[in-house]
Order: structure tokens, then sequence, then C-alpha cells
């Protein structure tokens, strides 16, 4: 794991997983073939705070990159989750609606928010990898 620390006035540790690709708007992927399952990331779900609602996207529903899809609450704010690739919805995490704090406790396990099958896998080429996203959030 690669990890980064945020600066405020307490150091928080982040955690980066090297094996996933990452898009600016905070969501992560893993690839799995033509499959790519996609979640928030633990900058993400820090900087939103308590996590208390998600509006899952629908199984079949075309995505575009960059369109919004699906919707998280927290204590803080309400916010929009981006599809990181253009792809159809084939699955979602039937748990989180029951189970939102997943998306805190365990961002890239649990956590994950619904998988979408990809046209062209090599589409998650142009994410960023770990390394760069960790430059992006140290910003």
């Amino acid at each position: 794991m690669c990890r980064v620390v945020s600066g405020s006035a307490s150091v928080v540790e982040m955690l980066i997983p090297d094996n996933l690709r990452y898009s600016s708007d905070h969501e992560w992927i893993l690839l799995d073939g033509t499959r790519a399952k996609v979640g928030i990331t633990d900058y993400a779900q820090d900087a939103l705070g308590d996590i208390v609602f998600i509006d899952l996207p629908q199984i079949g529903a075309e995505v575009e990159i960059g369109q919004s899809i699906s919707e998280v609450e927290s204590t803080k704010s309400v916010s929009d989750i981006y599809a990181p690739l253009t792809g159809t919805v084939v699955e979602v995490n039937s748990e989180l609606p029951d189970a939102p704090d997943k998306l805190n406790s365990d961002p890239y396990g649990d956590g994950w928010i619904f998988v979408i099958e990809l046209p062209d896998a090599a589409a998650a080429d142009s994410l960023l990898d770990a390394a760069q996203y960790a430059e992006l959030t140290e910003g």
C-alpha cells in the first residue's frame, strides 16, 4: 500500500492501494477483465465525514465517463459519485443502503459501490495510478 499524509491540525494517514486506479473525482476502480469495481477513496470518505445515506445506480444503466450516477449523503454534505469510465452498471453493493457506514469503515473492501462492464478495459489506463493520486491529494 502506498500511504499519503494529509496536512491539517491533526495528521491523518490516507490509504492509497497500489493495485487500484483512481479518478480525479476520488473514485477508485479494481479492474477484473472487462469489469471495474468502483468505490470512493479513503481521502473522499474522510472529507465527507460520517456517511449516512447512499443512492445506488440502477443495474443496466449506461454510463459515460464523468457522469454523475450516484449520490452519498454525510453529516457534512451531499456529494455526487461519478462514473470513472464508460460502460454498463452490472452490479451494485446491495448492502450499502442498510449500512452506508461501510463507505467510511472499509472504502476499499466492503464499501465498494457498483461494478461497470467496460466495452474496452484499456480505458482504465487513462486513470491515475497510486503515485499520481497521492500527488493529487497532497495538493
